[in-house]
Parts: structure tokens; sequence; C-alpha cells
């Protein structure tokens, strides 16, 4: 992979057309300033040292070495070579639920953002960890395959939302299912499934894939987001009206804490109550670091080489050649001639 590390200085190329319009316009002033004195073939004979073409060739070579110092300061650069490093860190996949349910208001600015802040915070404290995301509703699918890149991580997590999916419901049963294969096959690793839900209409065989989670040596972390009290689900981000089922009566969406509660039992886990304030951070950060860290093979771009040396012998090679070239013909070929003739 190819790339320049400051691109700004190859504006400097745009001078280029510049000075050869200029250059040519020399040159056609000089041979007008020529026809002045008389026909130009009798003129020549009168100057017999001066070369038609050495100073083009001058030119040229000059702003061969001006094109090649701007890119000289634009720093070529090659690299994009994969590389394993180890890395102590964990493995962590956070499950995401989008359902329509999420919309809901009863935390600000409603169950879904509040999430996706949490995750974005989350993911600001890792430092050579692993991460995926899944995403579910009434199915589940990956968002983001485990990874140590931060920022596609966060990139990813801005572009989620309940349209990513039309299966209404909340699989998370197969939101931890996909998670398991999700991990690496590397023994001895703490590996972490936080899963975020409001929980309701859970499809089931949650709990089964819980424990299959735990004795695999997964732990499971539900953060249960809303309130248990229920509210009304907005006919999208910000609206006024709400949802409605198919006899008129708004739909009122309640977290269900008992499955929350009993999916992180089973999983080895904890359970997290999500609210206004910042305490769930708090707590699940803290449960994070409890895991067990250990050196995590990534794959990783290596650090562009640069390649300005290679340049800087060109540009240097083409100035002592323009230096070595004279506008005038050299009077001892001349003489030679004469010699020759003699």
């Amino acid at each position: 992979m190819f790339r320049f590390a400051d691109p700004y200085y190859l504006y400097l190329l745009i001078i280029i057309p510049l000075l050869i319009v200029l250059f040519y316009y020399g040159v056609y002033r000089r041979h007008q300033n020529i026809r002045k004195y008389g026909d130009p073939e009798l003129v020549k004979h009168l100057m017999p040292t001066i070369s038609k073409y050495r100073p083009s060739i001058k030119f040229w070579i000059l702003l061969s070495a001006l094109v090649l110092v701007a890119l000289l300061l634009a720093r070529p650069q090659f690299g994009s070579k994969m590389q394993s490093v180890k890395r102590s860190g964990v493995e962590t996949m956070i499950c995401l639920d989008i359902s329509n349910s999420m919309l809901a208001q009863d935390v600000t600015p409603s169950r879904l953002e509040k999430a996706k802040k949490l995750i974005s915070r989350l993911v600001d404290t890792f430092n050579n960890d692993k991460v995926g995301m899944i995403v579910f509703a009434g199915e589940a699918f990956t968002q983001l395959p485990i990874t140590t890149d931060y920022v596609s991580a966060k990139m990813f997590l801005e572009s989620i939302t309940p349209d990513l999916i039309t299966t209404q419901g909340t699989d998370i049963g197969g939101a931890i299912r996909l998670s398991i294969k999700s991990f690496t096959q590397q023994e001895e690793v703490g590996r972490a499934i936080i899963i975020i839900t409001d929980g309701e209409n859970h499809e089931g065989g949650a709990v089964e894939a819980a424990k299959e989670a735990a004795k695999k040596g997964m732990r499971i972390f539900v953060l249960g987001i809303g309130s248990p009290d229920g509210s009304p689900i907005p006919n999208g981000e910000g609206a006024n009206e709400y949802r409605k089922d198919s006899e008129g009566n708004v739909i009122i969406t309640k977290l269900n804490e008992e499955m929350c509660q009993q999916i992180a039992k089973v999983g080895a886990g904890a359970y997290i109550r999500v609210d206004n304030s910042n305490s769930a951070e708090r707590l699940l950060n803290d449960e994070i670091a409890k895991l067990s860290k250990k050196d995590v093979e990534s794959q990783v771009y290596t650090e562009f080489d640069e390649q300005f040396q290679v340049i800087a012998w060109i540009v240097l090679i083409l100035l002592i050649l323009e230096m070595l070239i004279l506008e005038r013909k050299n009077p001892l070929f001349k003489n030679v001639k004469l010699f020759k003739n003699n």
C-alpha cells in the first residue's frame, strides 16, 4: 500500500505548468529578438557557441528535480504488511438489543442512545483488548468481528439503528450463541459477553445459551436498560406520537429485570441496571478488570516505511547533471572538429 504522509506539499506541483509556460514564452521572446537583428540562420553563424538544445535540456532536468522535491516533501511511504504482535488483554463481545422497544425514553435520551454512549466510553477504556459487536432483535448478526481496531468499533457503533433488523423480538439466546463462535481460539484468555437489553419479548433459549457460554469459560454481563414501570415507544427518535397496538392502545415497554438477572447468574457474570447516572459504567469496568489477562495475538499493520532516500539521491544526481551541462557549446569540441577537418 502506498501513501503520502504529508500530501499537502503536492500542491507545489501546481506551479509546474506555470513554469513550463514561462520557459517557452522566454524561448519565443528570444527568437523574436534574434529576428530583429536579421535572418536567424545568419545570426546563428555569428553565435557559434550558442547551443539550441542545451538550455531546454537544463530546464527539463531542473523541472524534474523540482517535481521530485515536491514528492520528497510529501514523504512517500510504503507499508500495509500484516504482522502478528502480542498484546496483553481480554476479549469482549458486546451484544446490543436494537428492537423498537429500545427507542423508549425512560432513560435519557433513549435506551438505545444511552447504550451506545455507554459502549463508546467502554471502548475508550480498552487497552490491548479485543472487542466485537453483535446487534440483535428477533435475530442476531455480527456488526463488527472481534478486533483491536477501536476506531472502527466506534464508527460502526454510530451507524446502529433499529432499521438494521426488521424482525422484531429479543433473541438474546441467538446473540449469545453467535458470541461464542466469535471469540478467537486462543486458550486461557479472559472472555466476556456484555448484553445490553431491556429484555422485553424474550424469545427463549437464552438461559441454555448462557450455561453453554459459562461452561466454556466465558462470563456474561447483562446490562438491563429501561424502567420496570414501563415507557411508551416513540414513532421514531424525537417523535411526539407513540406506537400503538392493533386495538389502538399505546404500547408500554417494561424492563424485564428478572430475566436479565437469571441470564447473568447462570452465565457466571453479573447483572447491572443502567439508569441516567454513570454507575453502570463504573461497575462494568470493575467487572471487566477482574477478568484474567494474557498475551493476545493480534494482526496489525506494520508502520509505513519512508521512501524519501531514493528520491533524494535522484534529485542530487539531477542537480549535479544540470550543473555539468553548459548552455554554450564547449570550445574544446569545436577545436577538435577543426583539427579533424585539417
